[in-house]
């Protein structure tokens, strides 16, 4: 049995939660950026992913775990394996920029790149759990990651203090693990009459899809540009939640040039680069998704702070951007 010395109580920090004046100025009201780019591995999934690793610990053998990812997961599953010495493989599909395998690496992990989509390369990771008796780390898809997720809320609400409560929590959904730890941790604070805006980029949009249908619904493929948001059917407790009476979730779409353009603003305003993903996110605000729902009267028009869940990532760099400028612009 592996074990580890020492480990850390958590393996994510406390993140800033920084207002944003030139947000603000966007929407009409004060907005409040977590900022979980700023996380040891490079995005929220720590807290999910490191929660699930150390619970899993009991679990594991000398083969180590398996986590299949586009990307974020893969780092969260890397960084914390490395701190617990556990080793671990990362099955990621070849939509993965060279730069994220680059940096697995540099963590320890073994790399198996496998299919074109998140899905092939899960496939392949649950494939080596029966093959060679890897423990399994889900992604997103776990109650242990949901409780993990859970902690950036119940931050937020200490941070701000008893007297400010959001107007509407704003996310980005690829199989739902942010979503369902946003939705736990709304519960834990006594939240659950604040709305989540819960974002998604055309080609990537599998909660909105089955929002639509009624139903839980597997997208044909991944065309968007945002791969982090790539699982082509959401998690069955994301859904359960976006057809719950308990909370109200507001399932929004944009395009990859709006998801562009959001991270160009937020790189202009805000000095900080983040991924196609997090753009999705930010451009509730940049895109006017906000003031369109207050038209439509599903948000209130004196609406209170918005909180942006900055989630981060670790598929851009300046050189990835450039890219999608090129590829996006020409569209």
């Amino acid at each position: 049995m592996l074990c580890c010395d020492n480990m850390a109580e958590y393996f994510h920090i406390n993140t800033p939660l920084l207002e944003s004046a030139a947000m603000s100025k966007h929407v009409g009201t004060t907005v409040y950026l977590k900022m979980e780019n700023f996380q040891p591995s490079g995005s929220f999934k720590i807290r999910g992913i490191g929660y699930l690793c150390q619970q899993l610990m009991s679990e594991s053998n000398d083969k180590g775990f398996v986590c299949s990812s586009g990307g974020n997961a893969a780092m969260a599953a890397a960084y914390a394996t490395q701190k617990m010495g556990v080793p671990v493989t990362i099955v990621i599909p070849s939509s993965t920029p060279h730069f994220v395998v680059q940096r697995l690496e540099d963590q320890g992990a073994s790399v198996k790149i496998v299919g074109k989509v998140w899905d092939d390369a899960n496939a392949e990771a649950l494939r080596l759990v029966e093959a060679e008796g890897l423990v399994y780390v889900s992604p997103f898809d776990h109650p242990l990651i949901w409780k993990g997720n859970s902690t950036l809320i119940t931050e937020t609400a200490t941070t701000l203090g008893p007297t400010v409560r959001p107007g509407a929590v704003l996310i980005s959904v690829g199989g739902g693990g942010l979503l369902c730890g946003v939705v736990q941790g709304l519960k834990d604070v006594g939240w659950m009459d604040v709305p989540i805006i819960a974002m998604e980029t055309v080609g990537a949009d599998c909660l909105n899809a089955s929002v639509k249908a009624g139903r839980i619904v597997t997208l044909d493929d991944i065309t968007s540009e945002a791969k982090s948001l790539g699982a082509k059917t959401v998690s069955t407790k994301a859904f359960e939640y976006s057809q719950s009476n308990e909370v109200t979730i507001i399932s929004e779409v944009v395009t990859d040039q709006q998801a562009l353009h959001a991270i160009e603003t937020f790189l202009d305003e805000e000095h900080v680069l983040v991924e196609m993903a997090c753009g999705a996110t930010l451009a509730a605000v940049y895109s006017g998704v906000v003031h369109r729902l207050q038209a439509k009267g599903l948000l209130p028009l004196i609406l209170g702070p918005l909180l942006v869940i900055v989630c981060g990532g670790s598929n851009i760099d300046a050189a990835q951007l450039s890219v999608l400028k090129q590829k996006l612009h020409k569209n």
